[in-house]
């Protein structure tokens, strides 16, 4: 029933759309699978999980996550596939498409600045499903504002010794290494910031909380005390966390966009099933005015979401350095429209829209976090405005 012409786009080519065609029949062959039971407690939901990760490299996808050779800098991430997969992969299981995302974003600053031997160390093992990845950037007193990053990273001859607490941290406890962004203490602010691959084993580090959110996934706080990093493990040269942090979210933030759209043509099919079946004072509810009302009217927010999201990935694999601004904008629309999406959705299944164990319901509490991390919409504004203040005034 899914409307594929957004495909025939002349944002993609030929093989993006063999790729999406080939997901798309690999998720309905893989459905049970995709969607496993996972019972009670964090046990259940991280054993999920690897069984995903395993599944999804199984199946080859793994491999979209990260650069064709795990060695070859010369290698890039193609942003319009992560998109096409992240937006198949949510539309049929949200938890599938958080452990396709992870995979990338938690590998990809080791893609986009690790040195050949550092990505021939992390990288293919991800690729494989062999190690899971996790993006350590959040702070409690540093969510959206980066500049206020407190975990102290000390030069200590060929080691850097970490001392601080990350929080929100997607797939802690269950990641086997983790990209951390710590304060070297080069420049005030974020100019004093870098990166670094930390392994879970690593003496010093914990996992010394989960925390539990209303569509399982895996999270919570990493404590460092005293952890002891190799310095060969820092991404780029000191000082430069900040713009690995960026410039890894100007890829991945625009695939967040992109699961947020496959959430929303989920809702959208579920929906037209409905009211094309529901009968209601006689009639098809589908005939009602109000419900053609807001068939329109997610149309006209999924289609408005797909060309931002397309846009902003066509841009980065066409070269343009930095997709700051389109990616902000892309986030933005298809997050909170695929909310707007969904609560249609939910109203027009009347009670069971809210009844647990219904789809609609499930995308209800999926989406919800989409609109804060990476990124809440608030920043993404901020973000729109000053790049366009920028355009005008130049930087200041």
């Amino acid at each position: 029933m899914s409307d594929s012409s957004y495909l025939d786009w002349p944002f993609l080519q030929a093989d993006q759309r063999e790729l999406k065609a080939g997901l798309d029949q690999w998720c309905e062959k893989n459905s049970e699978l995709l969607n496993p039971d996972m019972g009670a407690g964090q046990s259940g939901l991280d054993a999920a999980c690897r069984g995903l990760v395993s599944l999804l490299a199984k199946g080859g996808w793994l491999t979209h996550a990260v650069p064709e050779s795990g060695g070859d800098v010369d290698q890039q991430l193609d942003v319009r596939s992560l998109c096409l997969l992240r937006e198949t992969l949510a539309y049929h299981s949200g938890l599938a498409d958080f452990c396709f995302a992870m995979q990338g974003l938690g590998s990809g600053p080791i893609s986009l600045f690790g040195n050949p031997e550092l990505r021939a160390e992390f990288l293919p093992s991800v690729a494989t499903g062999n190690s899971i990845a996790a993006f350590a950037l959040s702070e409690k007193q540093a969510g959206s504002d980066v500049s206020a990053i407190a975990t102290r990273a000390e030069n200590d001859g060929d080691h850097y010794v970490l001392n601080g607490e990350k929080t929100w941290i997607s797939n802690a406890g269950l990641a086997d290494f983790y990209t951390v962004f710590a304060r070297t203490g080069e420049a005030p602010g974020v100019k004093g910031l870098s990166a670094f691959v930390v392994t879970a084993d690593t003496p010093g580090l914990t996992v010394s909380e989960r925390i539990n959110v209303i569509a399982p996934h895996p999270l919570g706080t990493l404590y460092f005390e005293n952890c002891r990093v190799p310095a060969r493990h820092m991404l780029a040269a000191p000082g430069q966390g900040f713009q690995v942090a960026m410039a890894t979210l100007d890829v991945f933030r625009t695939t967040v966009a992109a699961a947020a759209l496959g959430f929303a043509r989920r809702a959208y099919d579920e929906t037209l099933t409905h009211v094309l079946n529901r009968e209601l004072f006689g009639a098809p509810l589908a005939e009602l005015q109000m419900t053609q009302a807001a068939i329109a009217d997610m149309l006209v927010d999924i289609d408005t979401s797909a060309l931002l999201v397309y846009r902003s990935a066509w841009a980065k694999d066409s070269g343009q350095s930095r997709v700051t601004r389109e990616a902000a904008m892309a986030k933005l629309h298809a997050t909170e429209q695929a909310q707007q999406v969904i609560d249609h959705a939910v109203q027009l299944f009347g009670g069971l829209g809210v009844t647990s164990g219904q789809v609609v319901e499930r995308l209800y509490r999926e989406i919800r976090s989409l609109r804060i991390y990476e990124g809440a919409s608030e920043v993404q504004k901020v973000i729109i405005a000053r790049h366009e203040y920028n355009r005008l005034t130049g930087p200041g």
